[in-house]
């Protein structure tokens, strides 16, 4: 069975408190808008989902509740190493993916979420905005096997997108 890999990156964050550590920064009100939304969209397309993957970071775990709970389910995996990532150490979360899960959804940040969608498909994409998604598919059935280029592009949604693709 061929992997899909959904990379959604955390909704709007709240920067009214600048005492708060980078980590510990919570969605604002727009992030708590988009965030739902957004999952609404992704059951709309008829995507399913097999596992939730997260970063730790309040604001991306927030997001990835709101995904959770769409899809009523009950478990987030949360990855230390997604948070502040780059493209190797996203692939290497990838590459250590359960084969048994098809689609999986990984909750994290810019700019890694964007060079990572980049590097794994011909996405070409500037900047995945917050809350913002992209779906890569791949022709494999084991996650060990994705690496640079391997993926395909099936679609980059975001909340100020209307004309969706």
């Amino acid at each position: 069975m061929a992997k899909q890999l959904l990379l959604v990156r955390h909704g709007k964050s709240d920067w009214g408190n600048l005492d708060l550590k980078d980590f510990d920064r919570p969605l604002n009100k727009r992030g708590k808008e988009n965030a739902p939304e957004m999952a609404e969209r992704l059951i709309n397309k008829g995507f399913k989902i097999d596992l939730i993957l997260s970063s730790p970071a309040k604001r991306a775990k927030s997001t990835a509740k709101f995904f959770a709970e769409a899809y009523q389910i009950d478990q987030i995996q949360f990855e230390e190493s997604i948070y502040e990532a780059n493209t190797t150490a996203l692939l290497k979360v990838v590459n250590d993916l359960n084969n048994g899960a098809d689609h999986i959804v990984m909750f994290g940040h810019n700019p890694g979420f964007t060079d990572f969608a980049n590097e794994l498909c011909d996405a070409d994409i500037y900047n995945i905005p917050t809350a913002g998604m992209v779906l890569i598919s791949f022709p494999f059935d084991s996650w060990q096997m994705v690496s640079k280029g391997t993926g395909e592009l099936v679609f980059f949604d975001y909340p100020k997108n209307s004309d969706e693709v």
